[in-house]
């Protein structure tokens, strides 16, 4: 508190602190000098000035500092780098943060004075663009807090040229950065080791490019690894060694031969000085084991490997340190059906196997296993000659026959062909089952291919030969039931496996347009027989003539005259009456039974024949015994003689025969409509190739 009526008494004139100051300095001083002076020094202990102060001692976890002020001044011990190193009459820097706390120090801080100070050293001295060192002090979001006297931040994209997994992987590292930025309103610098690191390699790119060449053995680190190779860097560039040039042998994948930050040596297989890019090799510094392949492995050779990789088309096995051979999964067995190489290997297994080929070019050997066994197809040619008949069981069913096992592993194939003479088949399963024991027989064997063909139907004598030909004759009436309608047409079963052919034009008398009008699945019907191809084998049937002979024969009285019909076999007058209801017992030639019913010439009843001609006409005894019906044929003998008579009776007949193909005209005597000069011919086959 001010006495100001001390000062009254005293009554000290300013005149006089002049004289006194004058006699003590020399001269008067300036007061608006020392107005300023006074100003400047109570301004300078004002919060938030910097002061410079003197370790005077400590106080527990505090470093005591004398500043000047009335009081000394606190400073924690943590805020230096290294705290065992503060000692007592070390000078510091200082920021003054209050004149005095609640326990009546001065409250400093070095550490914001250092930053502060720092701060303002780089912005006078350092520009964007010009190279820093630091300590990374810090992981912060997007990248590291990097200490380079004041903290700056350093994005984890310009940590490295490429991006590494774990930017934390520096911390507490001293790094070298390029000045990025420098924002001084919000105190704020970034940096970038990036930008360093690439301007360096640029230079030692250039100076390695201009010195490498291909063939040249040289170190380097590995610095990534990928599936199809490792980056290597040579000091400015990085180079390429591909996962195919690190061995001979196989690799799976690059980490099993190189690592990360490992130093290896490599050849340069190939440099691209425009593109920037060079090819290494790892493999090349060792001689090439596929030079002397073909004089180490000959052909036909047997060798022993190891089974080191299995696919769906075979087996790889090694032979020797990058060398590896394949066995095609064909080539493992002789008759064991294999759908997977690892039924008969597995990897590490040591096989035995034989060299097939080998194409040094390519680097590929062909092997094979069941080469080293006898080939048993060699002697199937031996075992199974054709027409030996054998016995199997039916291993598998295919849309175009069955295989059939002969034995272990030797399979024959019985095509569809080869099942029935008569009955047509679509498929196996209509005869066979999966598991049935069959007999066949062998019909050829193709050793080179490996095929055996058998046949069932062979096992008996083929109908065509002799049973069709000689119970079915052209000009009889059968019975058969309708197994299948088509729009040209009707099948017959004339007996178990054997169908005739009934064409539409021969349904009836007038047009038809749908056979199904006329017939019906699984009908009983008579039909008459035009025709016998045993080449084609295919029977002709007719059910409008079978009908025109039933209405005749129905008619009142025999001696009715037929009304004529052009076409068919069976002419005006005559009349066929056989009626075969199960297959016929061979009957004599067709030509015997019209010899037999052909009448003698009309002459005078007088008239005596001369003696040759009388000698002519007696038989021998040779045709008169020929002549004479056996006992089997005699029950069927006059049906079977009036049918040849139906054929060969009359001229008109006869050319009816011979040109039996042809269809009757449109307008029939009877009033019957049917398409006048079509050959009958033409239609059935027609509709027999388009059934077939």
């Amino acid at each position: 508190m001010v006495d100001h009526i001390l000062l009254r008494e005293l009554a000290v004139d300013d005149s006089l602190v002049d004289q006194e100051l004058a006699a003590v300095f020399g001269e008067v001083p300036d007061r608006e000098k020392m107005g300023l002076v006074m100003e400047d020094s109570v301004s300078s202990f004002q919060p938030g000035a910097i002061l410079q102060g003197k370790v005077i001692g400590f106080a527990g976890d505090d470093v005591i500092v004398d500043v000047g002020l009335k009081s000394e001044g606190v400073i924690p011990r943590r805020e230096w780098e290294d705290p065992a190193e503060v000692q007592v009459g070390d000078e510091v820097s200082a920021l003054l943060e209050a004149m005095e706390s609640d326990s009546g120090t001065v409250v400093l801080s070095k550490r914001k004075a250092d930053r502060i100070l720092n701060w303002q050293r780089i912005v006078e001295t350092s520009n964007e663009g010009d190279d820093v060192e630091g300590k990374v002090v810090r992981k912060i979001k997007g990248g590291l807090l990097v200490d380079i006297g004041v903290p700056v931040f350093l994005p984890a994209s310009q940590v490295d040229i490429r991006r590494p997994s774990d930017v934390g992987e520096l911390l507490g590292k001293t790094v070298q950065a390029k000045i990025l930025k420098i924002d001084t309103q919000r105190r704020n610098i970034v940096i970038s080791r990036r930008r360093l690191i690439e301007e360096k390699r640029q230079i030692a790119k250039e100076n390695l490019l201009s010195k490498l060449e291909v063939g040249e053995m040289i170190k380097g680190t590995v610095k990534n690894i990928a599936d199809f190779g490792a980056f290597v860097d040579l000091g400015g560039i990085d180079g390429l060694l591909h996962i195919t040039d690190m061995s001979w042998e196989r690799v799976n994948h690059p980490s099993e031969l190189v690592k990360i930050d490992e130093e290896i040596e490599v050849c340069v297989l190939n440099i691209d000085r425009d593109k920037e890019k060079i090819a290494l090799g790892l493999k090349q510094k060792t001689a090439n084991p596929w030079d002397a392949v073909e004089t180490k492995y000959p052909v036909d050779s047997k060798i022993e490997g190891e089974v080191v990789n299995i696919m769906n088309y075979g087996a790889f096995v090694k032979l020797e340190p990058g060398v590896e051979g394949l066995v095609h999964i064909s080539e493992m067995s002789w008759t064991r059906r294999i759908s997977h190489p690892s039924e008969m290997l597995t990897v590490g297994q040591t096989v035995e196997v034989v060299v097939l080929s080998i194409n040094k070019e390519k680097q590929e050997v062909s092997l094979g296993i069941k080469q080293t066994e006898v080939n048993p197809w060699t002697r199937v040619a031996e075992r199974y000659p054709p027409n030996t008949i054998v016995e199997g069981a039916i291993r598998n069913l295919a849309n175009y026959g069955a295989f059939v096992e002969i034995e272990e592993g030797i399979d024959g194939l019985l095509h569809l062909s080869d099942m029935s003479w008569t009955k047509k088949i679509s498929h196996p399963s209509e005869m066979l089952k999966k598991g049935e024991t069959v007999k066949c027989v062998v019909l050829a064997v193709d050793e080179e291919k490996q095929r055996i063909a058998l046949g069932l139907k062979q096992l008996h004598e083929d109908p065509w030969l002799h049973a069709v030909p000689t119970n079915y004759i052209p000009g009889q009436i059968v019975q058969g039931a309708v197994t299948k309608i088509t729009n040209f047409g009707v099948f017959v079963e004339l007996e178990p496996d054997l169908e005739g052919l009934l064409h539409i034009s021969e349904l009836a008398d007038h047009k038809v347009e749908d056979p199904h009008q006329e017939v019906e699945i699984g009908q009983t019907i008579e039909v008459k027989i035009l025709r016998v191809d045993t080449q084609d084998r295919k029977i002709g049937l007719s059910k409008k003539r079978a009908e025109w002979i039933a209405e005749e024969e129905g008619g009142p009285g025999r001696d009715k005259k037929v009304k004529p019909r052009r076409g068919g076999l069976v002419g005006p007058g005559q009349v066929s009456t056989d009626l075969i209801t199960k297959p016929l017992v061979a009957s004599p030639p067709l030509q015997e039974k019209v010899e037999a019913v052909t009448p003698a010439p009309e002459g005078p009843s007088d008239a005596e024949p001369t003696p040759e001609a009388a000698a002519a006409s007696e038989p021998t005894p040779e045709a008169a015994a020929a002549s004479e019906p056996t006992p089997e044929a005699a029950p069927d003998a006059e049906s079977k003689v009036r049918a040849a008579a139906d054929i060969e009776s009359t001229p008109q007949a006869k050319s009816d025969s011979d040109t039996s193909t042809e269809a009757p005209p449109d307008a029939a005597p009877s009033g019957g409509q049917g398409e006048e000069g079509k050959e009958l011919t033409s239609p059935e086959a027609e509709a027999d190739d388009t059934a077939e």
